[in-house]
């Protein structure tokens, strides 16, 4: 079988997260894989964009000896799996090579995880790779024994001469900026490093290389998306915030009941605002056992509008929000759940009572405790 057009189910991967950098460029004093981003620490996203692949059996994050139980606090809190954590070197080679370890040598953790056939490596500041990427990284590497992410060079490179002027510039058009994720063969990267001088673990930065080097593998490079810059310097903090925020508002998902008049308006809604935003339309029971609205919150829409004309609405919010909790969606990012109870009653006065009202906002506040803002909305429909 071609490996080209094999799925990455049919490899085993795992990934080494290096997480051990001290942010000096960024300033400050938290490194900046620690640094909040919507008030959630920057490696956690990257954690999380690994760790919703089920493909991906093991995540090791390699963090500086003095923010191990800073990570293993932020693993904790973030409910994140399948992630181990490993002390790092004082260079970035040398925490790669001891995240590669755990899979290879007993004395170095006292629990040796699964060796994996090919194994992904991701910088912890590069919170926004999607398994698309990382699929063909992984598949290129089965096929070639490495492989890496690359990028068109933004700017000319030149070399100054030893009196501080020009000496040469390089032909842009030839050359290509290597990105993450980069992925490997376990045998060739880690005979590699296990080869690798005390120089160019020290100096040098560039995995792909010591591949090449060191057992002559010539990577596989695979274009990558925009997204895949690194968080380098506080600007990309703020611009890190502002990506988050835009995907966050990207699609809504419009849950209406099987009621002739409920789903004449779970119509018209998604109708008004798919010019301005992505809609997925469910008319739905909205039953635990809802095969179509389980795949919705197996996938990564953060918006729902949940309309019905049941005066005991909050009943339904609560099975909604209970799917999102067991959906693991609100881990990564706030979801927004607006409860919309339409009343064809006829009636002039609102029919949903204090009683009622106080109760659903109890339940809200609850609810965002779990990281899932919950509003009501009451409409009189005629």
């Amino acid at each position: 079988q071609d490996p080209a057009q094999m799925e990455p189910a049919s490899v085993s991967v795992s990934a080494v997260l290096p997480a051990g950098g001290s942010g000096e460029r960024l300033g400050g004093a938290t490194p900046k894989q620690f640094c909040a981003v919507q008030g959630r620490p920057l490696v956690s996203y990257a954690v999380r964009a690994m760790e919703r692949i089920s493909w991906i059996s093991d995540i090791i994050v390699v963090v500086s000896p003095e923010n191990i139980e800073k990570m293993k606090t932020i693993i904790a809190k973030y409910g994140h799996k399948r992630v181990t954590v490993v002390e790092g070197g004082i260079t970035r080679h040398r925490s790669i090579f001891n995240g590669l370890k755990v899979f290879a040598e007993k004395e170095f953790s006292s629990h040796l995880l699964q060796k994996p056939e090919v194994v992904i490596i991701h910088d912890a500041v590069r919170p926004f790779v999607e398994e698309d990427i990382l699929s063909k990284v992984v598949m290129a590497a089965k096929e070639h024994g490495a492989a890496g992410a690359i990028r068109p060079l933004v700017s000319t490179v030149i070399a100054s001469a030893a009196d501080g002027c020009l000496d040469h510039s390089l032909e842009r058009a030839r050359y290509r900026a290597s990105e993450m994720p980069q992925a490997f063969l376990f045998d060739i990267i880690y005979e590699a490093y296990q080869q690798c001088t005390d120089y160019d673990l020290d100096y040098g930065t560039e995995c792909l290389h010591l591949a090449l080097k060191y057992c002559k593998t010539n990577a596989k490079l695979v274009e990558g998306t925009a997204d895949l810059w690194k968080v380098t310097y506080k600007r990309d903090l703020y611009a890190a915030e502002s990506i988050i925020k835009d995907n966050l508002s990207q699609e809504v998902c419009v849950i209406t009941d099987a009621n002739e008049t409920v789903a004449q308006v779970g119509f018209l809604l998604p109708e008004s605002l798919k010019s301005q935003i992505k809609v997925e339309a469910v008319s739905t029971s909205q039953s635990k056992n809802d095969s179509h609205l389980q795949s919705i919150f197996s996938g990564q829409c953060y918006n729902f509008v949940c309309v019905n004309d049941k005066k005991c609405a909050i009943q339904e919010t609560q099975q909604l929000v209970h799917m999102l909790e067991k959906s693991d969606i609100p881990l990564l990012y706030p979801v927004v759940l607006i409860s919309v109870y339409l009343d064809i009653s006829g009636n002039k006065s609102f029919s949903i009572g204090m009683e009622e009202l106080t109760s659903f906002k109890k339940f809200a506040r609850e609810t965002k405790k779990k990281n899932i803002l919950v509003y009501g909305l009451l409409i009189q429909y005629k």
